[in-house]
This record gives structure tokens, sequence and C-alpha cells, in this order.
């Protein structure tokens, strides 16, 4: 009987093996987001505001954020440290998965996954930035501008935290669009020419997504659903070239 080499490409690992690899990546990617985390808190206090600036700037002369429990100024900025500690690992955790899925994968599923990690991460990125310096000035600027005469703004820091972090996510996930359309007609499930004839249906349904996702303000929910929708434009466009790379050069795997 011949001798399978364990280590040969293409040979199946034993569980114990994979629980392993699987431990290590975990290890390294937990380690990655401490390396991150430990300076952080330092600084926790200037992180926090560093985004809490699109609203201070815009409050009154002599008005401030305020905490209404005993920890929050302990605990807000520590756990705004800790998520920004994972956002920013993010890179470093994504190569760790896929160091411990690309074995088992195809070379054309290799070929395309690896591209799409990393521009996704970076569409991600590109969302949050788009939110923390283009649509929370918006916002903010629009909530004090119709408060009621008499009423000051005076934000309690968890909730704020709460809201730029819901508007941080919306935007990240909005931005992944064109990474979603693309994995659509990757696996068969669409293809481009039925995305082209549904544009307009695709245009009802970001905004409809949109007004859940975002506080209930038009403006959050327009400058979620604009960008969403070109970003989608710009999918299609994606996926047609990858379809007419994989028609010319197909891989038999």
């Amino acid at each position: 009987m011949p001798i399978i080499d364990p280590n040969a490409p293409g040979a199946e690992q034993p569980l114990l093996a994979h629980l392993l690899e699987l431990r290590t990546r975990f290890l390294n990617a937990l380690y990655g987001v401490l390396v991150l985390l430990l300076p952080m808190l330092f600084f926790a206090r200037d992180i926090y505001a560093f985004f809490a600036a699109p609203l201070t700037k815009l409050l009154p002369e002599g008005a401030s954020m305020i905490a209404t429990e005993v920890a929050s100024p302990f605990l807000i900025p520590f756990k705004l440290v800790a998520i920004l500690s994972i956002v920013l690992a993010m890179p470093w955790i994504l190569y760790q998965v896929w160091g411990f899925v690309a074995p088992g994968l195809y070379k054309h599923e290799r070929k395309l996954i690896a591209p799409l990690l990393a521009s996704s991460t970076l569409l991600f990125y590109a969302g949050v930035a788009f939110a923390y310096y283009i649509t929370l000035p918006a916002v903010f600027h629009f909530m004090i501008g119709v408060a009621p005469a008499g009423v000051q703004v005076a934000t309690d820091i968890g909730k704020y935290l709460d809201f730029i972090l819901t508007i941080f996510i919306a935007f990240g996930v909005a931005f992944e669009t064109p990474v979603a359309v693309v994995l659509l007609v990757w696996t068969g499930f669409v293809s481009v020419a039925q995305l082209k004839e549904a544009r307009g249906y695709v245009l009802v349904g970001i905004f409809v997504v949109a007004a859940i996702i975002t506080p209930p303000d038009v403006a959050s929910q327009v400058l979620v659903a604009v960008p969403s929708y070109l970003l989608f434009e710009l999918g299609i466009l994606w996926a047609a070239w990858i379809g007419k790379q994989r028609a010319r050069d197909p891989d038999p795997a």
C-alpha cells in the first residue's frame, strides 16, 4: 500500500491536525488584536475625543457631552478601543482565516477569494471613513439644527458611541455591495444580465434597507443608499470583468 504524505497538496489532514491548526490561527489572530489594544489603552481618552469630534465641533459654546453612569468615563473609551483594535487588526485576522481555509480550496477559488478578502477589508474601511468625514457631520448638523428652542443638546457618551458604531457598521456593510454582487454572480445565483434588468428593484430595495439599518433621519438614509447603489453598479462591472476572464482562461479544476 503506498504511503500518503499528509503534507502533500490535496492530501486529507486528520481531524486533530485541523483542530490544532485552527487553534494556532485563532491565537495568532488574538495576539494581533492584543498588540493593537494594549498601546491604545493609554490613549483611550484621546481616541474617544477624536471619534466624538463630529458632534463636539457643532455643540454650542459651553456645551459638552455627559456621562450618566458612574463607570461610563472609563468603560466607554475602553469599549471603543477594544472594538477599534479588532477592526484595525482585521487584515491580520482575515490572513489567519485565509491561511486556514486556503489549502482546502481549488485553484480558481483561491484566485477569486484572496482579492475579495482584501477588497472587502478596504471597502469596509472606506465605508467607515465616509461615515466619519461626511455622514456624521451632516447628520449632527441636521439634528442640532432641528432641536426645539430652549433644548440644549447634551448627549451621553455611551449613547453616542452606540450611535456612531451603528452608523459605521451600516456604512461598512453598505460599501461591501460590490463584493456581494461578485459572489452572487460567481456562485451562479444570478447573472450579470439579470442584475442589469433588476436595477430598479435593487434601487428601491437599497433605500428600504438603508431606512432599516440607519437612524430615523432622511440624511443618513440617503447617504447610505446613494453610495450603495453606485457600488452596486461597480459590482456589476467587476462581475462582468471576472466572467470574461473566466471565459478566456477557464480553470479545469
